[in-house]
């Protein structure tokens, strides 16, 4: 008598090939998704008296703090453009990278107690944490548009053209970056701790290689022996391109744009490599 064959809903295997990101097995996984992306933008202000509205306070005050010490005292121009809007745009896009990259760098360390007890795709922590900084980020781009909107109404040149079609292209690889950068941090800190504080601190001087307060041209004006260390920084592309295609100011240099796509792919590959053999045995570490 032949034996019936038993069927199974979900079949746990081990992982074929280090550099997957088995997206696959994480969409079978959607709710578990969901719930963590309903978590992240439901708690993150819970019990405050403001709530959401930190999505927006947060970056108009530093908007404002910039206008103050960078545009008056300091006097840096900003190719143009309304102090308002220069400052703004590159605020959101270093925002939403450092987000999706700080949460995606305590995925073992903060959910290691979870991780002992219930099987779940790895990643689908670090994914929820890039998703749910989009819908801070969908928020944000409301305040952006209420003061692009302003200056327009009163007269201000700015020039949207063709290369804004590339927006959501270049949000993809601001996130593609802060999850690659993340889940490799996380990664290396599983075992190494105080690596945690010196990718807080390179992180922190990153932004300073990235023209969220002063435009490029001012790089290449006054301090071009520099101008390499701005432009291997893969962000410095993408911000240019994103104030370039809103307003027309900016440069788009396809090259240094190409380099920043490859240096995505890059560092994803690289990190769901490290993330995806690291995950087999973290648990004794952490």
């Amino acid at each position: 008598m032949e034996t019936e064959k038993e069927h199974w809903d979900i079949e746990i295997k081990p992982r074929g090939s280090n550099f997957s990101l088995n997206i696959k097995e994480v969409w079978q996984y959607r709710d578990l998704l969901q719930m963590y992306v309903r978590r992240d933008v439901v708690t993150i202000y819970k019990q405050t008296v403001l709530g959401p509205l930190w999505f927006i306070i947060q970056p108009l005050f530093t908007t404002i703090m910039y206008m103050f010490v960078f545009g008056n005292i300091a006097q840096i121009p900003t190719d143009g453009l309304p102090q308002p809007l220069f400052y703004l745009s590159g605020i959101l896009c270093a925002g939403y990278f450092s987000d999706c990259m700080g949460k995606a760098s305590g995925t073992f360390i903060g959910n290691a107690g979870v991780f002992s007890k219930v099987y779940f795709p790895r990643l689908v922590v670090p994914i929820s944490s890039v998703i749910s900084n989009l819908v801070r980020l969908i928020i944000q781009l409301g305040l952006f548009l209420a003061v692009y909107f302003y200056f327009v109404y009163n007269g201000t040149d700015i020039k949207p053209n063709i290369y804004i079609l590339f927006f959501p292209l270049l949000v993809l690889m601001l996130a593609g970056l802060g999850l690659g950068f993340g889940i490799l941090i996380s990664s290396v800190t599983t075992k190494y701790r105080d690596m945690a504080i010196l990718f807080g601190f390179v992180t922190g001087l990153w932004m300073y290689a990235t023209p969220i307060i002063y435009p490029l041209s001012v790089m290449k004006e006054k301090y071009e022996e520099y101008m390499w260390i701005i432009q291997l920084n893969p962000l410095t592309s993408i911000v240019e391109a994103l104030r370039y295609g809103i307003m027309g100011a900016g440069t788009v240099d396809w090259f240094w744009l190409s380099y920043s796509f490859v240096v995505t792919i890059i560092v994803i590959i690289l990190g769901s490599w490290v993330f995806n053999k690291v995950e087999r045995s973290f648990i004794d570490v952490v």
